[in-house]
């Protein structure tokens, strides 16, 4: 009998994955510290035996032994990863039953601008192991444990690219609801579904209990089947053995109340067992099973959060674009991308909620700039971008490498621009503006422009794209040249609205060629706003824009309690466009990641004061301020290292004022991650955050071995230890690294730290102290030299 197309087979039923592979592995034998993807070569009748206890439980879906396995760290890696798949399809053809999911984990690396990471190399990283295994019959593709939307991108890009199997993908939320850097439920559902894949969800980190809220907000905003793989709750130490603190009833327990928040396809992960699968599918088997319904919404996003295009006015910051702004024009093609970036953070002060980029400057490579402009973008802001061209290949060129859901700026009716522009949303995901006209120009009538809207509506169906990815653009005409302009334009607004589809608009064309422009554009604006006018891409500089928008949005019951025009209203500095030549502080300059202008700021203050009071006056606080935000969920990691790394180059440009022996600092630390770990992201982060405290930090790598973190201490006379771990099945490494260092100096005090560790597990371990995130190793470090 053939087997059934697992995108057919979970639209009539729930499907169960299997659970954990490494834990349970250490109970058959695996010893601490030993890569579990090694045995599909050197132990492959356990892995067997593993997956058929699986299979035997119940579920329908094995993951291949090849989580840990890539071309960095195994030059054998397709080798393992035949042995691997092999052994998995060995499994379901003696059962008689199952899919093979091809198992693929995060590289351990952080992606550029955060990590040394290239996006490309990430994609060709994952793309060597996809094009193995599609040849070997896996059913699907499972990317798991994914704590980054950009690598998560990269995962899938190269399974599209590289493959036809269904791709299935799960990331690792932390206890805020979000990823490591910062991306929402809502706005990893906008990317990964825009990109096409199959179904989505979450894994490990945490155990059922802890995943109620994420599973209800995935499954308010997702299309697609949705997936829950738990931890068995959080891993605890008895007897020297690493355990999970929630056994098989319990377990199954939580996980039937996750099916009835929307889950589809549910499994386990660390620390779950075959018994914890076989009780889990006795408790949720029975359970009514709804396929998830179609979401009516129109959503773009940034590698932190989305925004609905829709329910309220946005607004989309039109400063970076060189029509008619001579300084921008220069600075674009003198290099000059702190200027470009000082614009981007000021219209992101003023609360646009999209920032348009467009660099079509004659004579320039557009397609590189512009992928430079929205990546350098990215390192230092969380507003989603609006990619504007014309030009196809800019525009795929930005896509591409792009870290969420962009809005593409345009298509038209032309048969051409939708030829070239359909694809490139449909592959890198993307929302579009779509311009109202064609091959026979702009047309003088509404009811025109509605038509061309409509076909581009149907055409786009045809390449994939929703309506709801539709945002029609009917052109605003200066009514300089003819003063029908803009009724005509008004007109289409509302005819758009009346058809469900959502509207945007370049406001300010309309007073093109007049004088005191303001006045004509925000009347305007008030009007197509009353008219239905969903996005306004607009200055978010002049104060009558904003005055009718805050004003707008009180008066048509937008704003509860109106408290965001009482504090727009209460401001004491107007909004003028002069206001957008200011010379940012040190401080300002640090918190906003801006690191030439920082450089600049510096470089003034050093005339004024002595170079030390730079750094305990400006640097300093600056610092402490991004700090607090930090772990007060204001801000997420890409701006947290932003911050840091400008604080970073602000001290390396005062240690050359500061003599040799004095700048070198006296408080030190020896990070590293453990024996039998390659994921060093987290190590690299607090790396970073510590260099730009002033830290000396003695960085070890990874995959470091006990002695050598020993002799480390020895030669550097350093009492201070960082030690990092993802992994469960290498936590046992760190507890025999504390070991020896505490055996060896009782004053040496340990920090761990690792998306695995608690509170709990790190005192098991005799850890002196456990870090949450960076920012806590950073407290940590500097209480530790402040005793």
């Amino acid at each position: 009998m053939e087997k059934i197309d697992i995108r057919q087979a979970i639209k009539s039923k729930r499907l169960y994955f299997d659970g954990g592979t490494g834990t349970v592995l250490q109970s058959m034998g695996l010893e601490k510290g030993h890569a579990p993807e090694l045995w599909s070569i050197e132990q492959p009748e356990k892995i067997l035996s593993l997956h058929k206890q699986y299979l035997d439980a119940g579920c329908d879906i094995i993951k291949t032994n090849t989580f840990g396995i890539n071309c960095e760290k195994y030059k054998n890696y397709a080798e393992l990863i035949s042995a691997s798949v092999k052994i998995a399809r060995d499994a379901v053809n003696e059962c008689g039953k199952g899919y093979v999911a091809f198992d693929i984990g995060p590289t351990g690396r952080l992606l550029k601008p955060l990590g040394d990471l290239e996006f490309e190399d990430a994609v060709e990283i994952f793309a060597k192991n996809i094009r193995v295994a599609s040849k070997l019959g896996c059913d699907l593709i499972l990317i798991e444990t994914m704590n980054d939307s950009y690598e998560t991108k990269a995962a899938v890009l190269a399974a599209n690219e590289n493959s036809d199997l269904p791709v299935f993908v799960t990331n690792a939320y932390g206890e805020d609801d979000k990823l490591m850097t910062g991306a929402t439920p809502e706005a990893m559902v906008a990317m990964l579904e825009g990109m096409g894949v199959d179904a989505l969800g979450l894994n490990c980190s945490c155990g059922p209990d802890k995943m109620v809220n994420i599973v209800e907000r995935l499954a308010n905003a997702a299309s697609v089947p949705l997936i829950v793989n738990p931890n068995a709750g959080l891993p605890i130490v008895i007897n020297g053995r690493t355990v999970f603190n929630i056994r098989p009833e319990k377990f199954a327990q939580y996980m039937t109340a996750l099916a009835n928040k929307g889950g589809c396809i549910l499994g386990g992960c660390c620390g779950t067992t075959p018994e914890h699968i076989k009780q889990m599918i006795l408790a949720t088997s029975g359970i009514d099973y709804v396929y998830p319904s179609k979401k009516d919404r129109t959503v773009i996003s940034s590698y932190t959060h989305a925004v609905e295009i829709g329910n309220l006015p946005i607004l989309i910051g039109e400063r970076i674009n060189p029509t008619g702004k001579p300084k921008l024009k220069e600075a674009l093609r003198e290099g000059d991308m702190s200027y470009v970036l000082s614009e981007a953070v000021k219209q992101a002060d003023k609360g646009v909620d999209i920032l348009d980029v467009n660099v079509g400057v004659p004579g320039l490579n557009e397609p590189e700039l512009i992928k430079n402009t929205v990546t350098s973008i990215q390192a230092v802001l969380s507003t989603p971008l609006q990619i504007d061209s014309s030009n196809p290949t800019a525009i795929e060129k930005a896509a591409r490498i792009y870290n969420g859901k962009p809005l593409i700026n345009s298509v038209n009716g032309k048969k051409e621009s939708m030829e070239a522009v359909f694809p490139i949303a449909k592959k890198y995901s993307g929302a579009i503006i779509a311009l109202t006209m064609d091959e026979d120009g702009i047309p003088a009538t509404a009811e025109e422009r509605l038509s061309i809207a409509l076909n581009i509506i149907d055409v786009a169906k045809e390449y994939g794209i929703d309506k709801n990815d539709i945002i029609v653009d009917p052109l605003a005409l200066t009514v300089s040249a003819d003063t029908k302009n803009a009724l005509v334009t008004l007109e289409s607004i509302r005819l758009l609205h009346q058809n469900g589809i959502k509207t945007s608009l370049g406001v300010s064309n309309v007073s093109f060629g007049l004088p005191e422009r303001d006045r004509i554009n925000s009347v305007f604006f008030a009007n197509a706003l009353n008219a239905g006018l969903d996005c306004a891409i607009m200055n978010p500089f002049s104060q009558p824009m904003m005055d009718v928008y805050f004003a707008h949005m009180a008066l048509h019951d937008m704003d509860a309690n109106c408290e965001k025009y009482v504090a727009y209203a209460c401001q004491s500095a107007t909004v003028h466009e002069a206001q957008a030549v200011q010379t940012f502080d040190l401080i300002y300059c640090i918190s906003k990641g801006l690191c030439d202008e920082a450089v600049n700021a510096t470089e003034k203050l050093l005339g004024e004061i002595q170079p030390l009071d730079v750094i305990s006056q400006h640097v300093i606080p600056a610092l402490n301020n991004v700090g607090k935000a930090f772990e007060e969920k204001k801000i997420f990691l890409p701006q947290l290292l932003a911050s840091a790394q400008c604080a970073c180059a602000v001290f390396d440009r005062i240690k050359l004022l500061i003599p040799a022996n004095a700048s070198q600092s006296s408080k030190k630390i020896i990070l590293a991650t453990v024996e039998g770990d390659i994921h060093d992201i987290g190590k690299n982060i607090v790396k970073v955050m510590l260099e730009s405290y002033g830290f000396e930090v003695i960085d070890l790598g990874r995959d470091v071995a006990p002695n050598v973190v020993l002799d480390a201490v020895c030669n550097n006379n350093c009492k201070l230890v960082g030690l990092s771990a993802l992994m469960t099945t290498t936590v046992p490494s760190m507890e025999k690294t504390i070991e020896l260092l505490h055996n060896k100096f009782a004053d040496v005090k340990v920090v761990v730290g690792g998306a695995v560790l608690t509170q709990d597990y790190a005192d098991s371990i005799n850890a002196d102290f456990y870090a949450k995130d960076a920012m806590d190793t950073v407290r940590f470090a500097e209480d530790y030299y402040n005793e």
